[in-house]
């Protein structure tokens, strides 16, 4: 008989198997569980701006509220117009089979707002509707419930191994009455895991489902530290993940270093696009640094570009050690006089900062640890 078929004892010490859902605290089957979830203690935390507004409306119009999950899965529900919640309830939800138990995440009038960027319609019939609070049996199937999680992760990935499956289980969710588990993973390739279903089934006797997520989801849920020594953005606050393509470090003139660029997913930093759009805006009073500016001196091309300070840095053709910082107002210059046949003297005289390139030279003792002394 498996370790996980025998029934979980049900522990009320502080753990941190909850944290993922938003509790700042276990739930405690015996105590009031309206204040275990606080600003600050989950994933992609909501914050209701609108809690200091007067609302608009009666709040008892707003029939959705906001539940939230373990990690970063969120949903919306309906509730009846006889029922009310405030933010950090548990409560039972309507799911597929049975019910689960979430979190309230967000009410009022700023969950019609999300809905709308979530593109999420309020007619729509795949929305499903809030039971009721969760009541003593609720909470105590499911600590049990999130508890078996973790074992079962690990149990998974040892028979997904002994059965050769090119495949990684990332995380295991469990519904909250107990009755289904959805099991995340990756993998390279198209997964045959007919047989791993049938024996997960028969290890820990519940409903299961597969759902294969991409290294990027993979990271959010992991969770990790950055080159930057904060959190990872997709597991703290970072809800959709935009195409990032290597254009966005072109125009930000970074490196094209496939280990500086990539992030813990192996994939191209998410962080990439946020000041993307910002230098985009800088560029466009530029002009092209392809265009070779021409004077009687020689030929000059641009070898790099300050887009804050609105220099370019240009070098001759027979002297590339020797760079000379021109403003952009001097450069569109000299291109419209070279289209019109006329050539200035120098490039020197339209600089204001010269410097010359010097390579170092590695002689004996340069690098010895006590040169300082």
């Amino acid at each position: 008989m498996s370790d996980l078929e025998e029934t979980p004892h049900i522990t009320f010490e502080k753990k941190n198997e909850f944290i993922s859902r938003g509790c700042c605290s276990d739930p405690r089957p015996y105590q009031p569980n309206n204040r275990i979830m606080g600003n600050g203690c989950a994933k992609l935390d909501s914050y209701n701006w609108l809690s200091d507004l007067p609302l608009t409306t009666n709040p008892k119009t707003f029939e959705f509220v906001e539940v939230r999950f373990k990690n970063s899965r969120k949903d919306f529900f309906r509730i009846q117009p006889e029922q009310e919640f405030e933010i950090g309830e548990i409560v039972a939800v309507e799911a597929s089979p049975g019910h689960d138990i979430g979190i309230i995440s967000l009410t009022g009038e700023l969950v019609v707002l999300q809905m709308r960027k979530k593109n999420a319609k309020p007619d729509s019939e795949d929305i499903r509707k809030v039971y009721r609070k969760a009541r003593l049996t609720d909470i105590e199937k499911w600590v049990t419930a999130v508890e078996t999680e973790d074992k079962a992760m690990h149990r998974t990935r040892r028979i997904a191994s002994t059965l050769s499956l090119n495949m990684k289980v990332n995380d295991v969710e469990y519904q909250g009455d107990n009755t289904k588990a959805i099991f995340y993973y990756t993998a390279e390739e198209r997964v045959d895991f007919r047989e791993l279903i049938k024996l997960l089934a028969d290890e820990f006797k519940v409903r299961i489902e597969m759902r294969q997520i991409g290294v990027r989801q993979e990271a959010a849920r992991l969770g990790g530290i950055g080159t930057c020594g904060r959190e990872l953005c997709c597991s703290t606050w970072l809800s959709d993940f935009r195409t990032v393509s290597t254009n966005a470090a072109r125009v930000q003139q970074l490196s094209l270093n496939p280990q500086k660029l990539a992030g813990q997913c192996s994939k191209l930093k998410c962080c990439l696009n946020y000041e993307y759009d910002t230098y985009l805006d800088a560029l466009k009073d530029f002009p092209s640094a392809d265009v070779a500016l021409k004077l009687k001196r020689g030929t000059a091309h641009c070898q790099k570009t300050d887009i804050f300070k609105k220099i370019m840095w240009y070098t001759y053709s027979d002297d590339p050690s020797n760079f000379m910082a021109i403003p952009i107002e001097a450069v569109i210059d000299i291109q419209q006089k070279n289209t019109k046949g006329v050539f200035p003297e120098k490039l020197e005289d339209f600089a204001f900062t010269q410097e010359r390139k010097v390579d170092f030279d590695n002689v004996i003792g340069q690098d010895d640890l006590t040169r300082f002394d």
